[in-house]
Order: C-alpha cells, then sequence, then structure tokens
C-alpha cells in the first residue's frame, strides 16, 4: 500500500510539473520574445495596453490611463495653484511693505521719544536754575534793608512783585510793607491775601 501512494504522489507531481514545463515557460518565453521583438518594431505595448484598458470597462479602473480630458483638468489645477501662489506671493509683498512701513514709523516715533526727552530733561534743569536764582532773588531781598527793599518792589511788575513778596519770610515782608507808602502797601497787602 505505501507503494501505491508513492506512485500516487510521483504522478501528481509529475502532472504538475508537466504542466509547468510544456505551457507555463513556452508561454513566458513566446511573451517574452513577442516584447522584445514588438519594441525593437518602435511598437510601444504599454501605450496600447492603456488605450485598449479604456475601451474595457474593468480595466479602465485597474490601468490608469492618459487621457486628454484627465491632461486638461490637471493643466488647470495647475494653472489655479499657480494662481493662487502668486496671489499669496503679492499678499506677502504687500504685507512686508506694511510691516516695513510700520517699522520705520516706529524708528521714527522712537526718535521722537528720545528728542522730547532730551527737551524735557533740558527743560527740567532749566527750571531748577530758575528756581535756584529765584530763591537767590529771594535771599537777596531778605538780606537787604527794608528801606531799600520796598523801592525797587514798587518799580516792578505786580506779578513779580508778589512772586517775590509770597516767599519772603514774614517778619522782612512786614518791614518792606511798613516803608512803602500806605496806597502801595495796601495794594500788595490786598494781592497777597488774593493770592493765598
Amino acid at each position: 500500500m505505501a507503494k501505491v501512494i508513492e506512485e500516487e504522489k510521483k504522478d501528481s507531481y509529475s502532472r504538475f510539473q508537466r504542466f509547468i514545463f510544456i505551457i507555463i515557460i513556452p508561454l513566458l518565453f513566446a511573451i517574452t520574445f513577442a516584447l522584445v521583438i514588438m519594441t525593437f518594431a518602435g511598437i510601444n505595448i504599454f501605450e496600447k495596453a492603456q488605450s485598449l484598458s479604456s475601451e474595457i470597462p474593468f480595466l479602465a479602473k485597474v490601468i490608469p490611463s492618459n487621457d486628454v480630458e484627465d491632461q486638461k483638468q490637471l493643466q488647470e489645477k495647475i494653472l489655479t495653484l499657480n494662481a493662487t501662489i502668486e496671489d499669496q506671493e503679492a499678499k506677502m509683498a504687500q504685507l512686508q511693505s506694511e510691516l516695513d512701513q510700520k517699522d520705520n514709523r516706529n524708528e521714527q516715533l522712537q526718535a521722537t521719544i528720545q528728542q522730547q526727552k532730551g527737551e524735557l530733561e533740558e527743560l527740567r534743569q532749566i527750571g531748577e536754575e530758575n528756581k535756584r536764582a529765584f530763591k537767590e532773588v529771594v535771599s537777596t531781598f531778605e538780606a537787604m534793608s527794608a528801606k531799600s527793599a520796598a523801592p525797587v518792589l514798587m518799580e516792578m511788575e505786580d506779578e513779580e512783585a508778589m512772586k517775590i513778596l509770597s516767599s519772603i519770610k514774614p517778619d522782612t515782608l512786614a518791614d518792606i510793607l511798613e516803608k512803602m507808602p500806605p496806597e502801595d502797601a495796601a495794594r500788595y497787602t490786598g494781592l497777597l491775601s488774593t493770592d493765598e
């Protein structure tokens, strides 16, 4: 019985081997030979296969075709994308221009701020010098005798005289007003009282 099973296995292998040797190998050789001959003859088998695949319904889905319509659609898509890219580049250039303008404006404003800070510092220094000078004037009037200070103050503008009189110590002020004519002393006293 073992011999019968071995003979059947030999027959099954030999049948399969016969099929491969008799049909498959010669068929592959014939296809290869036909492709080589057609290639030398100038026939492009792959283009022919694509044109035939568009005519056969189920092959159209499997093998991609190079229809003219597909190429036109592809070209339209490319043109649309190129137009979009150019539009985006134009927008980017415009935004870059606006950004540059804003940067320039910002630099101008920074320069103006620095200039105004410098002017403010100068004005502050001038104000301090004026305060110091005014204090010196006030201390000079306080150091002067009341008899000498009264005529000088009467010759000044009322506003300047009031500034000085309002800054002088009360004792010195009383002495200066005492040395003034009564009508001038009354006027300055009235101005001093309305100032406060």
